[in-house]
């Protein structure tokens, strides 16, 4: 009976020593997922339309966007945005640049709105999209805030199709989140911001009460 315990306790040891060992790997592999988490991408598809969510007009966002279009993965980007200087859309600043860079300015159309939050943008832009019949739509934007977008897009609007291609962003290391204190502070503030749209989304679209298209 004695030489039984023992075995058991060594065997116990042994399980918790290697419990010990593995948990450095354990803790670096769940930062690298929840680093991911926060970036929802997939391969571009042909669609109606390029989305572009508003807050990025000079960086990778709208060039992201400009490149899918050329590619012939849409006939033309909608670039979207609250006024930025003078009352002027920030969108036509987009969109200027864009040009600035050797874009055909066909290829991009404005569209301006106040809305002060993604959840808001997606409610008000949405309801263009509807009002274009547009049924596929590449949305992009940046890469820690893509999973934010794409939620709040599908759950105010579950009939059209979101293709999410997001755009790599200089300000977020998804794979090191953790020792940056910028991408740190992205990752803990977009975690709040999904679990706010959630809450104001997901009653509507469950319940269908007033869910646009």
């Amino acid at each position: 009976m004695p030489a039984v315990k023992s075995r058991r306790f060594a065997l116990v040891a042994a399980l918790c020593v290697l419990a010990l060992l593995a948990l450095p790997l354990l803790v670096r592999e769940l930062r690298l997922h929840a680093g991911w988490f926060l970036v929802c991408s997939g391969p571009p598809e042909p669609a109606d339309l390029i989305l572009v969510i508003g807050g990025d007009f000079y960086g990778p966002r709208v060039i992201k966007a400009a490149d899918l279009a050329l590619q012939g993965y849409a006939p033309f980007v909608l670039i979207t945005g609250p006024p930025y200087q003078r009352g002027r859309p920030e969108a036509e600043f987009a969109i200027d640049f864009l040009v600035s860079k050797g874009y055909p300015r066909s290829l991009f159309q404005s569209f301006g709105h106040h809305a002060p939050s993604t959840a808001t943008e997606a409610a008000v832009v949405g309801e263009e999209l509807v009002r274009r019949g547009v049924h596929r739509v590449i949305l992009v934007t940046s890469s820690y805030h893509s999973r934010r977008a794409d939620l709040a897009f599908r759950l105010f609007f579950p009939r059209i199709h979101f293709i999410s291609v997001s755009a790599a962003d200089p300000h977020y290391d998804p794979d090191h989140w953790w020792t940056d204190p910028g991408s740190r502070h992205l990752f803990f503030l977009e975690c709040e911001k999904i679990i706010g749209t959630i809450f104001l989304a997901y009653p509507e679209y469950l319940l269908g009460l007033s869910a646009p298209g």
